[in-house]
C-alpha cells in the first residue's frame, strides 16, 4: 500500500502489518528509439535484424580473443562453485527452454559437468532431488516468468546455488538469485522471441567455455578458436541477413501448408524445436521439431508431397547421418528445405531449397542456424496475414500460473 501526500511524498507499507517498506528502485537505461519500429514493418523483423548488435552487446567487455580471456563479472564470486558442481539443473519455459537444451550440450561437452534441463512448470510440481551445492540456473527473457520464479524459490529452500540468466535489468529473477548475467539483448517487443534467444545461447556458450577453461577440459587451441569465432558472429549474422529476399521467396512456396517438420541432430535438435515453435506461434501452422534420427520412429509416416521438412544439415559430426535422413524424406516425396554450411555441394543436389550459413565452429552453429528459421516463420506469417508481433492467445511474459 502506498500513501502519498504533498508534504512527505510517498511511503510504502505492507498491508497486513503496516510495516514500512523501502522500495527497490531500478533506473532503466533505455532509449525511446529502441521501442519504435524505425521503418521496419514489424517489431519482430526489426529485432531479427538487431541480432548482430545484440549478440555483440552480450559479449562486449566479457571476452577478448586477442588477449585470450573471458570474464563474467556477475558470476565471479561463484565461479569455483560452478566449476566444482556435481551437476547443473537448468530451468526455463518456452523458447528459453530451447536455449537451455543447447546449454546442456555446451556444459557437458566443453566443461564436462552433468546437466539436467527441466520445464520450470513441471519441475516445481514434482518432488525433485536437489542437493546442497547443486547449481540451479534459470533462463528467462523477462525475469518474471511465474513458474520459473516458483521453481527457483523451491530450489533455494533446498540449499542450491541459484543463477539467473535474464534480459530485463532489475527483474525479480535477477534479484532473488545468488548470481547471474544479463544478456543485454535490449527491449524485445515482439511476442515471438528472436534476439533474446540468440543472446541467451551466446551467453551460455561463453559461460561453458569459461568454466571449461577453469576445469581444464578445453584444449587451448579449441579455446582460442571459440573466442575468435565468437567475436566473428555479428559480422557473420550480417552476411546471413543478406539472404532475406531469397528466404522470402522460399517462404512463399510454403505459406499455405498445414503441417511442417523440423529436423536436427546434436545441438541442432533444440534449434529444430525452436524453428517449429516460431512457425506455429506466429503463423498458426502446426509444426513439430524432432531429432533427425527419431523420424523413423513415427513422424516419417506423415511425410508426403505436401509436407515441408526443414532440416539443419550443416557440416560437422552428424553431417553424413543428416544427409541420409534427407534422402529418406525425398524418397517419400517430401519437400526439403535445408540449412547448410556455405560451400556445401552434396545437400544442394538432394534438397528442394538450400539456405547457406557462414562456416563457424560447430559449437556456435545453433546461433547462426536460428536466423533463417526466424525469417522463414516471419515471412510465412506475414503472407498469411497473421498478427506477427501479437499472436493470438499469447503474452510476452507469462506472469501467471
Amino acid at each position: 500500500m502506498a500513501v502519498l501526500d504533498k508534504e512527505h511524498g510517498f511511503k510504502i507499507y505492507e498491508i497486513e502489518n503496516e510495516v514500512e517498506v523501502n522500495p527497490y528502485i531500478q533506473e532503466l537505461d533505455m532509449k525511446l528509439e529502441s521501442l519504435e519500429k524505425e521503418g521496419y514493418e514489424h517489431f519482430m523483423l526489426k529485432e531479427i535484424y538487431e541480432q548482430p548488435r545484440a549478440i555483440h552487446d552480450s559479449f562486449r567487455g566479457r571476452l577478448n580473443a586477442k588477449e585470450g580471456w573471458i570474464s563474467l563479472g556477475g558470476l565471479k564470486q561463484y565461479e569455483d562453485q560452478i566449476a566444482n558442481a556435481d551437476r547443473i539443473i537448468i530451468i526455463a519455459c518456452g523458447t528459453s527452454w530451447h536455449a537451455a537444451l543447447v546449454a546442456e550440450y555446451y556444459f557437458e561437452d566443453l566443461a564436462r559437468i552433468p546437466v539436467e534441463v527441466e520445464y520450470a512448470s513441471e519441475f516445481r510440481y514434482r518432488n525433485p532431488i536437489i542437493r546442497k551445492g547443486d547449481v540451479v540456473m534459470a533462463i528467462s527473457q523477462s525475469g518474471e516468468t511465474a513458474d520459473t520464479l516458483a521453481a527457483l524459490k523451491m530450489a533455494k529452500e533446498k540449499g542450491a546455488i541459484l543463477l539467473g540468466i535474464v534480459n530485463v535489468v532489475g527483474s525479480t529473477i535477477s534479484r532473488i538469485t545468488d548470481a547471474g548475467s544479463y544478456t543485454h539483448a535490449g527491449p524485445e517487443i515482439g511476442v515471438a522471441s528472436t534476439k533474446a534467444f540468440t543472446t541467451q545461447v551466446t551467453l551460455m556458450a561463453i559461460m561453458a567455455i569459461m568454466i571449461g577453461k577453469k576445469r581444464g577440459t578445453i584444449d587451448p587451441d579449441k579455446y582460442q578458436n571459440l573466442l575468435n569465432e565468437m567475436e566473428a558472429l555479428p559480422s557473420k549474422i550480417e552476411q546471413l541477413l543478406e539472404s532475406d529476399d531469397y528466404i522470402k521467396k522460399i517462404s512463399n512456396e510454403y505459406k499455405d501448408c498445414s503441417n511442417a517438420l523440423f529436423l536436427g541432430r546434436g545441438t541442432a535438435f533444440p534449434i529444430a524445436l525452436e524453428g517449429a515453435l516460431k512457425l506455429k506461434e506466429i503463423s498458426y501452422i502446426h509444426a513439430e521439431g524432432y531429432p533427425a534420427a527419431e523420424m523413423k520412429h513415427g513422424p516419417i509416416a506423415l511425410i508426403d508431397e505436401n509436407m515441408p521438412v526443414f532440416v539443419i544439415a550443416t557440416q560437422g559430426e552428424h553431417y553424413e547421418k543428416v544427409v541420409s535422413n534427407i534422402q529418406e524424406v525425398k524418397a517419400r516425396k517430401g519437400k526439403v528445405i535445408a540449412i547448410v554450411t556455405k560451400g556445401d555441394t552434396i545437400v544442394k543436389n538432394i534438397a528442394d531449397h538450400v539456405i547457406h550459413i557462414p562456416a563457424t565452429d560447430e559449437v556456435l552453429v545453433p546461433i547462426l542456424a536460428t536466423i533463417p528459421l526466424q525469417l522463414l516463420s516471419y515471412h510465412i506469417a506475414v503472407m498469411r496475414e497473421c498478427n506477427v508481433d501479437q499472436p493470438r492467445n499469447l503474452a510476452k511474459s507469462v506472469t501467471v500460473e
